[in-house]
């Protein structure tokens, strides 16, 4: 066996250590040195890609150091960072940001919620109308009548009138009266009106 000499492999970064030399650091530590020797410069460039956008530039780099972090092919021989790599990998994942934030339509922020148009909810017209409806039954039978004639029917005074056997200014009168009453209940169960 002369002539073949055997060296460790780091299992977490998959790398050959120089001989002669300490092992590269691995995990955090070599997160934080790759943060600190190629994060300014990074930043810049993405800054840069992203049109100043900076929480977007600083995703992408934290995206990018998560990548390097991940892939083994993100050093060179010797342990350090390649700059090349992480700059290519920073500019992939900057261009699908950008086009996947195209794709959408663009967030705003909704500073007058109360000014929306908002779904009407048919819960409170049925409520309205069973009020409306209870308070009809309430009025007395000659007003009520003339009440469901003119309003709920559509007939014409003359119509209600032929059809109640009373004149037409009875009709009319009972109508005011019954409005009137109508109103009254209404407003003392709380409904304005």
């Amino acid at each position: 066996m002369s002539g073949i000499v055997l060296t460790a492999v780091d299992p977490a970064t998959r790398h050959v250590p120089p001989s002669g030399s300490s092992p590269a650091p691995t995990g955090d530590e070599a997160l934080r040195i790759a943060y600190e020797t190629h994060g300014p410069i990074l930043l810049n460039y993405l800054l840069r890609l992203t049109g100043g956008n900076r929480a977007l530039a600083e995703d992408v780099l934290q995206e990018t150091l998560v990548r390097a972090w991940n892939h083994p092919e993100a050093r060179a021989d010797d342990g350090q960072w390649s700059r090349g790599w992480l700059i290519t990998v920073a500019r992939r994942i900057a261009i699908d940001h950008i086009r996947s934030s195209q794709g959408r339509p663009t967030e705003r922020l909704d500073e007058h919620v109360e000014d929306r148009h908002t779904p009407v909810d048919g819960t409170d017209q049925l409520l309205n109308r069973r009020e409306v409806r209870a308070a009809v039954a309430r009025l007395p039978e000659r007003l009520r009548g003339a009440l469901i004639e003119i309003y709920f029917q559509e007939h014409s005074v003359a119509e209600a009138a032929r059809n109640l056997s009373v004149p037409e200014g009875t009709v009319k009168s009972r109508t005011f009266y019954a409005l009137r009453a109508l109103h009254e209940d209404l407003t003392s169960r709380g409904f304005t009106l």
